[in-house]
């Protein structure tokens, strides 16, 4: 350790060597009196602060030798951080860049994102989570901040990345994510958008719609009836049926998004990225509806960063689009010349590994998009798993099929468990198979909150102790994996 300091002091630790210790040398930087720098040791992850100065005092840690300390990478000191390296904090960034949401539910993804996306046209979304994952995984969004920070520091990355509070619906939880510093924040309005009315018959709408106060009733008729909107390159037709339904189904939640918007995003005194969910529907999105959404919400004065309507077809988790790729481009073509229109960023939710459409999105966005990936990521370190521990493959694997109908009450898939290969039938060398397999891929996607919390009789964890020791050492493997396949997303989405 005593050699360590002295290469972090001198500036030189690139060819450093050390036995037990593994440093990172894009970490080291100064800043004011003191050099830091971030190593592995036996115990973990530290950072190793030498000097003297502001820092250096606030920094918590142990001394280690004179002006020399081993300090863990905390939240108090990933705060301390943030004051003095403000490249480790999150931003806003605004609708004049791509940004792509990089969902790392295990803390430990972020250094393999950062090196994929570097020098790219588009800027990452590092801590992105939605109090789903956190519940599923047991973390905090101070976990999910400390650790994008750490990583931002680890892999010396100066361009800036966004902390996202996915899919937030409630205000308590609103308030936590921009308590903390989030600089984006993902409006989940399902809960005002009425579900029950695409079905209903003619008469029913009628009758529903009837009831509503005719002076909202006017309101939406001068507005979308009178005359047609004109928006270059989207295909809009409004009919009176289809206008009712519209009303009925989204109005409610076009209150909500301006009440949250007053309440929280107005008056707060730094930018904030504040996208519009309506992709939690029981049905698509229509061109139409996303005009009148988007429309209203421009009359009110509130100002978003994007919106994510519901596509045709089915975007589910961690496989390719199912659908008719004709009709989404159609669709696409409206969505994105909608967006444009009113100046935001069209979203696309659950956009890990829709590798047929990716060249779509990015041809009629202009490469002005942002997009939602997660569990990919957390499937990409089970990929690690199956090449190097095949044995706590085949444990999670079990068991993720035992408890799978438990896993579907959070996710909707399409999953049929019948065609995957049995586990006694594949060889330890044909595991990593199972990852390039829709229903095997699905089956460990769903299932990640219940792994990594699954605990034996004496409360030990079954699977995650040893999952994290095994990525731990396969951290370069993994970061390749990432490289390799989140790279083909940037490759075809044209960045």
């Amino acid at each position: 350790m005593l050699q360590l300091i002295e290469a972090i002091r001198s500036g030189n630790i690139a060819d450093f060597k050390g036995e037990g210790l593994k440093v990172y040398p894009a970490s080291l930087t100064t800043a004011g009196g003191t050099t830091i720098a971030i190593v592995r040791t036996t115990e973990g992850k530290k950072l190793i602060a030498v000097g003297e100065g502001e820092l250096f005092d606030q920094l918590q840690g142990e001394e280690a030798a004179a002006g020399a300390k081993v300090a863990p990478l905390s939240h108090a000191n990933r705060l301390t951080l943030n004051r003095f390296l403000p490249y480790t904090a999150p931003q806003a960034f605004g609708t004049k860049v791509a940004t792509m949401g990089l969902g790392d539910r295990l803390g430990i993804a972020s250094p393999g994102h950062i090196q994929t996306l570097r020098g790219k046209d588009i800027r990452p979304v590092l801590a992105q989570q939605s109090i789903r994952e956190l519940a599923l995984t047991g973390r905090t969004y101070e976990d999910v901040l400390d650790a994008a920070a750490y990583a931002v520091l680890q892999e010396g990355y100066k361009d800036g990345y966004g902390a996202d509070g996915d899919h937030l619906k409630k205000e308590a939880d609103i308030e936590y994510a921009l308590r903390l510093g989030f600089t984006m924040l993902t409006l989940d309005c399902s809960e005002y958008i009425d579900n029950t009315i695409d079905p209903l018959s003619e008469a029913e709408v009628d009758a529903k719609y009837a009831a509503l106060p005719a002076e909202l009733r006017s309101h939406y008729e001068t507005r979308y009836l009178a005359s047609a909107p004109n928006v270059p390159g989207a295909s809009l037709n409004y009919t009176a049926l289809a206008l009712k339904k519209d009303v009925l189904i989204y109005d409610a939640a076009i209150n909500f998004m301006e009440a949250i918007y007053r309440r929280y995003i107005e008056s707060l005194d730094r930018e904030v990225d504040f996208e519009i969910s309506i992709d939690e529907t029981a049905t698509p999105t229509s061109p139409e509806a996303h005009y009148l959404v988007a429309n209203e919400l421009q009359a009110r004065g509130v100002r978003i960063f994007s919106m994510a309507p519901r596509f045709c077809g089915e975007f589910q988790k961690g496989i390719d689009y199912i659908g008719d790729i004709a009709q989404f481009e159609r669709e696409l073509a409206s969505h994105a010349a909608i967006a444009v229109h009113f100046g935001y960023k069209l979203s696309i939710h659950s956009g890990s590994d829709k590798f047929s459409v990716f060249p779509l999105i990015g041809q009629y966005t202009n490469g002005l998009f942002h997009i939602k990936t997660a569990g990919t990521n957390w499937l990409e370190a089970v990929r690690v798993v199956t090449k190097v521990n095949p044995d706590l493959y085949r444990r999670m694997h079990q068991y993720a099929l035992d408890h799978f109908e438990e896993a579907t009450a959070y996710y909707h898939v399409t999953t049929d468990l019948s065609v995957i290969a049995p586990l006694g039938e594949v060889s330890d060398a044909q595991l990593p198979e199972y990852m390039n397999e829709n229903n095997a891929r699905q089956l460990l996607h769903i299932t990640y909150g219940l792994l990594l919390q699954a605990k034996n009789a004496d409360g030990s964890l079954t699977f995650a102790d040893e999952f994290f020791q095994t990525l731990a050492e396969q951290e370069d493997v993994f970061a390749a994996g990432l490289r390799s396949h989140i790279g083909r997303h940037l490759e075809l989405l044209g960045k």
